[in-house]
């Protein structure tokens, strides 16, 4: 499994708007991610494509987050993704 762990470059963390950035950009990868908070207890991965699942992690700016797949491919969603994550880009790059 690929995994990557990220700290979320979004002040105001994956909600709204991030989100809805975040949820896109996982989707155009074609892959199936899972995204899921660093220090739960449990890890409680959920699927990255979904809005009201990303929105329900309450992932905070500055948290650790952990981006996950099993799919071919999974190494170049994830790096993209994670790249996304911690510079908390405004819009969707041209790349994803």
């Amino acid at each position: 499994m690929a995994e990557r762990r990220v700290n979320v470059g979004w002040a105001e963390g994956l909600h709204a708007r991030p989100a809805s950035i975040f949820v896109r950009a996982a989707t155009a990868t074609g892959v199936p991610v899972t995204i899921a908070k660093a220090g739960g207890d449990p890890v409680t991965p959920v699927n990255a494509a979904s809005m009201l699942a990303v929105l329900g992690l309450g992932a905070q700016g500055g948290e650790e987050i952990i981006l996950a797949s099993e799919a071919e491919g999974a190494d170049a969603a994830l790096d993209r993704l994670a790249k996304l994550v911690a510079e908390g880009l405004g819009e969707l790059p041209e790349t994803v």
